[in-house]
């Protein structure tokens, strides 16, 4: 359903390029007064992914501003190509969310060349040369991390034996799944009954986490936590986890990070125990952003989106209301 959602949005990306103007004339990256904002969006790999990618075009046509898009499908080398696109033809602003932190100094030096101004936005990149982008929006990652870790330390305090856990990376390299795995290390090792026996990544799909919480399962004797970067990693183990005969949940508890409402139905549920929220609602401030920032105003260095928790009562009230 997730799929065919996301394909009806990127008909609706493919719709917004075609009809953006292309005789802008010179590096005015507009047509009529229109901004136009070149945005390379990581893929289409979970819930989340959806939600901002709808955020993003909803909030472009409510601004007012003309938006092209890309979908790089989680390959660094076509977020570059599509940069380089926007490049050439000129637009006012460009903004992405970076597949992995590092490789980027090239091409945004390309950018700033040229004078195109470049938001960083979801995901953050390694670069020590910070005058290559404007602004980075986004939640802190690390923090989400530390809030997984901190839930796990409460519900298993007074625990007296090791508890093991076994963990769910989301994609190798990107700057989620390094903080997100450094904030939940970063607790537990204040106490050294808490293990992490098992840690690979599942891409942040939903397939993948299935597939490798399958081989988790037949490689580990005894799993007691399951901590996955995102939640569709967690759903996807939640289908491994029932077809092997245990109860997700209770025989292995649950803390995952996003907070789409398929993990806020499973919280409810009792199959996830604590989800930490990343909201993915990013457009409207990014407009806001691209607006100052196509106007030569100052921006800040670092905006953070505003994030909760939820157990499973907040999970509940939570729901009726959920966006995504």
């Amino acid at each position: 359903m997730l799929k065919k959602r996301w394909a009806a949005a990127a008909a609706a990306a493919a719709g917004l390029v075609l009809l953006t103007a292309c005789g802008s004339g010179g590096s005015s990256g507009s047509s009529g007064g229109a901004i136009t904002l070149g945005f390379a969006q990581v893929g289409a790999e979970s819930g989340w992914r959806t939600a901002n990618t709808k955020s993003i075009q909803d909030s472009a046509k409510t601004a007012g501003i003309e938006l092209k898009f890309s979908d790089a499908q989680q390959k660094q080398e076509n977020q570059i190509s599509a940069i380089r696109s926007y490049i050439q033809q000129k637009v006012k602003v460009i903004a992405f969310s970076p597949v992995v932190e590092s490789g980027w100094d090239t091409v945004l030096k390309e950018a700033k060349t040229a004078n195109i101004p470049v938001i960083l936005t979801d995901r953050a990149i390694d670069s020590p040369d910070k005058t290559l982008y404007k602004t980075f929006l986004g939640s802190d990652f690390i923090a989400e991390g530390k809030k997984a870790g901190e839930w796990l330390t409460k519900e298993y305090g007074s625990a007296t034996g090791q508890v093991n856990i076994v963990e769910l990376q989301g994609t190798t390299g990107s700057a989620p799944a390094n903080d997100r795995k450094k904030g939940f290390a970063d607790v537990i090792a204040a106490d050294p009954k808490y293990k992490i026996v098992a840690s690979q990544t599942g891409e942040f799909t939903r397939a993948k986490g299935k597939e490798v919480m399958e081989a988790f399962l037949k490689s580990q004797p005894k799993i007691d936590v399951l901590y996955a970067h995102n939640d569709d990693m967690a759903l996807g183990a939640i289908e491994a986890i029932e077809a092997a005969g245990k109860v997700p949940g209770k025989d292995i508890k649950i803390v995952s990070v996003d907070g789409v409402k398929d993990a806020l139905t499973a919280l409810a549920d009792g199959k996830i125990n604590h989800v930490v929220e990343c909201n993915p609602l990013l457009g409207p401030q990014l407009m806001d952003l691209v607006k100052k920032v196509a106007a030569g105003e100052s921006v800040p260095e670092r905006i953070e989106t505003q994030e909760t928790e939820f157990d499973q009562a907040s999970a509940k009230a939570a729901l009726p209301q959920r966006q995504y």
